[in-house]
């Protein structure tokens, strides 16, 4: 027996994470993921829902030392944070993980970026804080989901926020005792409902989890108090969030880094900017559009069925915006048959709307597959069936998509393409090799503020 809280518990194993503790394939996929959050962030830097934001939270001030990325203005970390968690989720392009069913770096890399430059941080204090973030928060994911997802919380954001406190708890060089502090500021902070998807608040929801970890872990660093038993008392996170008797409180501090959770199973990158519970599909119809060459005059309808998890919130077949569209397997699967591909520009500009995408998009329909079952890990299946308009069918199905997971990574030169289109978005194309090279050696930096001011002049 243990007098020892679940936070304190945490706390020591985040405070242990040292560089040299990382195995080789951690640090090879901490870099990664980093590398494809910063792109996304360009990506989404001046979406509406990152303009807003920052308009917004830096009413009535100005000036401080951490960047907004796709810009030339710098503010507070805080603000950073909030901003660029916003942006970093404002396309649904950025990484996942499966255990903590949504987007860990997101939450974790605009707070740990903005204090980095606030305190002049190398790469190595960078990654190392990183990894030890994304253990926590896919830490606490195993004790509570899939009930918490299922239930409606919006685990990037609720879980996310946990993420970014270890991160920064790690960065600041907090004590245990206060970053178990930090940790249970952290779960009075957390929030986020998935009521919101499809809308500026489901980015938004990122962008607040990334400040108010920091905001925790900066707290508990100036003497804050706060409850250590805040995650098991009956009226703490565990019970509040999932319920008596939905959650496992002894599996979020079993075999801490036993793997590392950013190496098994693993980081998750995306090809597609919409909701990962759409890719599965998405690549099994591409596969046929391909492979048979198929028109959307050739086809009569197209079934799709994907795991129940998934279909919950992506089952959208009149979408109503460029957001809802996101979050349309219906769309997505129209989309892949008329372009053959689907990329960010199908969720711009009122691009649903096309008359040729409406056309295919009253014949796809959209099931729960009968065979994928709610009690397993494995959720990101699908099955696709066009039927001609001869009468013959085609079929392809997908038990997980291209980048979810090392064990079916997304190929170097897919991933760096991915870099390139997102961070030319916001930035000078000539100076987009220059930070894929920066970020490829980001372990050896002395600091982040030569990868902050190339961003910065480099800004459009």
């Amino acid at each position: 027996m243990t007098d020892t809280t679940i936070a304190e518990g945490l706390a020591q194993r985040i405070q242990s994470v040292t560089f040299d503790s990382l195995t080789e394939d951690a640090l090879h996929w901490a870099k990664v993921a980093v590398l494809d959050t910063v792109g996304c962030t360009l990506a989404g830097a001046h979406e509406d829902c990152a303009r807003i934001a920052a308009q917004a939270a830096t009413y009535g001030t100005t000036g401080g030392d951490c960047l907004i990325f796709g810009t030339n203005r710098r503010v507070g970390p805080l603000d950073a944070a909030l901003i660029n968690g916003t942006a970093a989720h404002a396309l649904d392009y950025d990484d996942c993980s499966n255990t903590l069913g949504g987007h860990p770096s997101a939450p974790v890399v605009p707070a740990l970026f903005a204090l980095a430059e606030m305190h002049k941080s190398s790469g190595k204090q960078f990654l190392t804080a990183y990894v030890a973030g994304w253990e926590a928060e896919t830490r606490i994911a195993r004790g509570v989901n899939f009930h918490h997802y299922e239930k409606g919380w919006h685990p990037t954001a609720t879980l996310g926020v946990f993420g970014s406190a270890a991160g920064c708890a790690h960065l600041l060089g907090l004590s245990v005792e206060q970053t178990a502090k930090a940790l249970a500021l952290a779960a009075t902070f957390s929030s986020g409902i998935k009521a919101n998807f499809g809308t500026m608040t489901k980015p938004l929801h990122v962008g607040h989890a990334a400040r108010n970890g920091m905001y925790a872990a900066l707290l508990a660093k100036d003497g804050f108090t706060s409850f250590p038993g805040a995650f098991e008392h009956k009226q703490g996170f565990l019970n509040v969030f999932n319920g008596a008797g939905n959650y496992n409180a002894e599996a979020i501090l079993a075999d801490w880094a036993q793997p590392w959770d950013i190496v098994s199973p693993g980081v998750a990158i995306k090809q597609y900017p919409c909701c990962g519970s759409t890719h599965p599909a998405i690549d099994a119809m591409l596969m046929l559009v391909r492979e048979n060459n198929l028109t959307p005059e050739a086809v009569e309808r197209i079934d799709s069925w994907t795991h129940p998890r998934r279909l919950a919130h992506t089952n959208r077949p009149n979408p109503q915006s460029e957001l809802d569209a996101k979050f349309s397997v219906q769309y997505c699967l129209a989309r892949g048959l008329t372009d053959r591909r689907v990329s960010v520009e199908h969720f711009e500009g009122g691009s649903y709307l096309e008359p040729e995408v409406q056309n295919v998009l009253r014949r796809v329909h959209a099931a729960p597959h009968p065979d994928m079952k709610m009690d397993t890990f494995e959720h990101f299946g699908a099955e696709v069936k066009v039927t001609l308009k001869d009468g013959s069918t085609l079929t392809q199905k997908v038990h997980r998509p291209l980048g979810r997971g090392p064990e079916n990574p997304l190929p170097a030169d897919l991933l760096e393409a991915k870099f390139a289109n997102c961070a030319s978005r916001a930035m000078s194309a000539n100076q987009v090799p220059a930070l894929l090279q920066q970020l490829r050696t980001l372990e050896v930096a002395e600091t982040l503020m030569p990868l902050s001011e190339l961003m910065q002049q480099a800004a459009r």
